[in-house]
């Protein structure tokens, strides 16, 4: 956890080649992107800065939570970054975080990040209390398994 940025983050090494998690990252997000039993569906997905990033996420209740945002950077094969803070349109929609996902090679497998950074502590702390470290965990668990079990 930074101070400075007020950041969250996960990290774990996955024992899958970086092209494979990559893969799963972006073309299979519905398969990890939510700890089970929540699922996430793709609203529609533009991987370019700028670019919307719209996904809604559904409980096993029949909760939904929309998740919508814009790309901040995609750099293919490396690492994708979005906010929730503007919208497709630009407009101001009460920034939580930006949200950074990278992977890089390591060792025969691939080193996974994801961080979350915050405006102030306050809604870092919130974001840690609901349960970051144990839900973006999962979601990675739910990542590593599929990339780990798969050949390329």
């Amino acid at each position: 956890m930074s101070d400075t940025n007020h950041e969250l983050s996960i990290t774990r090494l996955i024992a899958a080649p970086p092209e494979k998690v990559w893969e799963v990252m972006t073309d299979r997000q519905e398969e990890w992107w939510c700890p089970r039993p929540w699922r996430a569906e793709i609203d529609k997905q533009d991987r370019r800065a700028g670019g919307v990033c719209n996904m809604t996420f559904h409980g096993p209740d029949g909760e939904t939570e929309p998740q919508n945002g814009i790309y901040l950077a995609y750099e293919e094969g490396r690492r994708f970054v979005t906010t929730d803070a503007i919208d497709a349109d630009f407009q101001p929609s009460g920034p939580f975080m930006i949200g950074i996902w990278e992977i890089e090679p390591e060792g025969s497998g691939t080193r996974y990040t994801a961080r979350a950074r915050h405006w102030n502590a306050e809604t870092m702390k919130q974001h840690e209390e609901m349960g970051f470290v144990e839900g973006w965990s999962a979601c990675v668990a739910q990542l590593a398994e599929i990339c780990e079990n798969e050949t390329v």
